[in-house]
């Protein structure tokens, strides 16, 4: 299943989306996609429905992040070999974590805004994990077992703020709408191997990342099982697992993100996110 949240900011819906590509409304049988939703219980359920059944939206409504009332989104740096060289950055030995706030996601196609005093905005294209039943220390052999499913998160990244103002990297990561989320969340059944996707992004119609999750240094599994180590992961986490090379910290010379300009991003199975650049 493709699971879509639509509507305006803080009234979403839940729907699905049908092999015509129209929106099918789940109000009917979940209140939102958030927690107790995306567990294999509900997830079954909702297979089961005849999408023909649900009421067709009407219009082109906004879409919305894929998840709602996410607990916490934990993010994975320098989790690409060739990304940790082109940012000067030694490969890590262990997964480098770090948590951007809930209140930085935003739908897939919403601006994004260039904060104030800003002066390094970034893009990050990320294969995003949504897990969907709860884990503590969960044994990599298992850990795919507590995925719901799998969406597009844009990392945007402050870089000044991020690597330049002392401290951790969340003040340069956590931004109010530095995760655009979505389109959809994609269901585990339906991708057969998260570490085989294709993925880009292009700023202005020019092509930046050009990469695969094939060449994560800690893929999916290991992710999930290392994290729950430290944290429980629950219903409706994401783990944002990394970016490819091609960020414009990599540029020679570097180049970044003013107001005005259109980022267009994808991952293969898991649609496109397209957002406006504006001034705060």
């Amino acid at each position: 299943m493709k699971l879509v949240r639509y509507g305006q900011p803080g009234a979403e819906k839940p729907a699905l989306l049908d092999r015509e590509g129209r929106l099918r409304d789940l109000s009917g049988h979940i209140p939102d996609i958030v927690g107790e939703a995306l567990q294999p219980g509900t997830l079954d359920r909702l297979r089961r429905l005849d999408p023909a059944s649900l009421p067709e939206t009407s219009g082109t409504p906004r879409i919305g992040a894929c998840v709602g009332a996410v607990g916490k989104m934990v993010c994975v740096g320098l989790n690409y070999s060739d990304h940790a060289a082109e940012s000067g950055m030694a490969v890590p030995t262990e997964p480098v974590l770090f948590l951007k706030p809930s209140s930085s996601i935003c739908g897939p196609c919403d601006d994004v805004e260039i904060p104030r005093g800003a002066e390094k905005t970034d893009w990050e294209v990320e294969l995003a994990v949504v897990i969907g039943k709860a884990a503590k220390y969960v044994p990599e052999e298992r850990a795919l077992e507590h995925v719901a499913g799998y969406c597009i998160v844009n990392d945007v990244s402050e870089r000044a703020f991020q690597l330049e103002r002392g401290g951790t990297w969340d003040k340069g990561k956590g931004h109010d709408t530095f995760a655009p989320t979505g389109p959809w969340l994609v269901t585990a059944d339906e991708i057969e191997d998260p570490q085989n996707l294709a993925m880009w992004l292009d700023v202005d119609g020019k092509r930046f990342q050009d990469g695969s999750t094939r060449t994560m240094i800690f893929g999916v599994a290991h992710l999930v099982s290392y994290i729950s180590r430290f944290m429980s992961l629950q219903p409706g986490d994401i783990i944002s697992t990394g970016t490819p090379p091609g960020v414009g910290l990599g540029q020679k010379p570097p180049l970044y993100l003013r107001a005005g300009q259109t980022m267009r991003l994808g991952i293969q199975g898991l649609g496109e996110q397209q957002q406006q650049t504006v001034e705060v």
